[in-house]
């Protein structure tokens, strides 16, 4: 069986598994073109489709890329004229600058109200909150990141501490 497997990740790249999953994904994405292909809407929601792919691939990952880039050479900056830091905050200001940007786009129908007539008909209320729900979800995952952050860098401070005391309880008892 072992043999088997081996040969298959071989020839194929990735297990089994993989391949069931790619074919129940494949099933499923059939099933609903299928269920899709006699809706009248179907060209414009193949023409917003289209419009997303591209604005995505030619305007938000080369700006994302680029932000990505200047953050990590500001960090890299940074370490070459103070002291080194042991844990890096890359990923401390990713993780929450995506959750922002993921979330930018889940409220910006709210934020641009668009459809509020729709809305306001629909639920008696105004999206004229939802950018400031948006601020405070954005500020809340920076400062949960930023904890995390400090605590962690707390936490490594800590262990460097006790290593310079052992090393130095250590070298003291050789000086006796």
């Amino acid at each position: 069986m072992r043999r088997w497997s081996a040969a298959w990740v071989r020839w194929y790249g990735a297990s089994p598994l993989h391949l069931l999953v790619l074919l129940v994904c494949f099933a499923i994405t059939g099933y609903v073109a299928f269920q899709l292909w006699f809706e009248p809407l179907l060209v414009r929601m193949l023409v917003w489709f289209a419009a997303a792919v591209v604005l995505h691939d030619l305007v938000l990952f080369p700006l994302y890329a680029l932000a990505d880039r200047s953050l990590t050479a500001a960090v890299r900056t940074r370490r070459t004229t103070a002291e080194r830091p042991r844990v890096s905050p890359l990923n401390y200001i990713r993780v929450p600058a995506m959750g922002a940007g993921l979330l930018f786009l889940l409220f910006l129908p709210g934020i641009i109200q668009q459809g509020a007539p729709t809305y306001l008909a629909a639920t008696g209320q105004t999206q004229a909150p939802f950018l400031v729900r948006w601020l405070v979800l954005v500020l809340c995952l920076f400062a949960a990141s930023a904890l995390a952050y400090a605590v962690r860098v707390g936490r490594d401070h800590l262990r460097l501490r006790r290593e310079r005391r052992a090393a130095s309880a250590s070298e003291s008892e050789e000086d006796d």
